[in-house]
């Protein structure tokens, strides 16, 4: 799954221990531009989704989970010159603090009780121009977190550990 060997530097570096984290903040969006439910605990299902989200997928697709980083929410509020951003703005699922997400990427991590696979970057789409203000879009440009598909379903509640599975 890793894209360089593990006996080379770059692929020691890479399997080097990540700090765990933490689930902050959890969202379900029930319908496109609805307001986003905010449970605090939410099942999620192998192969499919989070049970209540919309995008509950029957065709295991690779955005099952959307999860961003606490820290990457402040970068954005630094950049838009606000002291901080609603974690629904963004519409991800998972909140997460003390991990840095991208240290997750070709990996399988713990979400609770799930296992899960990193399938990509969550790039910015066109209306954080509209919910964020102008410069929205530029300002979520690196941060937005990441996607993940769900290996083995479970509960994951606010409070959680979220760490990479070995």
């Amino acid at each position: 799954m890793l894209a360089f060997p593990s006996d080379s530097p770059l692929g020691r570096l890479l399997a080097a221990p990540t700090r765990s984290g933490r689930v902050t903040w959890l969202g379900l969006r029930p319908a496109r531009r609805a307001p986003m439910l905010t449970p605090s605990s939410v099942r999620l299902i192998a192969q499919h989704g989070i049970n209540g989200d919309r995008y509950d997928s029957t065709h295991d697709g690779p955005r099952q989970v959307t999860l961003i980083a606490a820290e990457d929410l402040a970068a954005i509020a630094a950049f838009l010159g606000q002291t901080g951003i609603a974690p629904d703005l963004l519409r991800r699922n998972v909140v997460t603090s003390g991990i840095n997400l991208l240290a997750l990427k070709d990996r399988r991590f713990r979400l609770g009780a799930a296992l899960l696979e990193v399938s990509g970057d969550c790039a910015p789409c066109s209306r954080m121009e509209e919910v964020l203000g102008p410069g929205g879009y530029n300002a979520v440009r690196g941060h937005g977190g990441i996607t993940a598909r769900i290996i083995e379903g479970g509960d994951v509640a606010i409070g959680d550990v979220v760490e990479r599975a070995e």
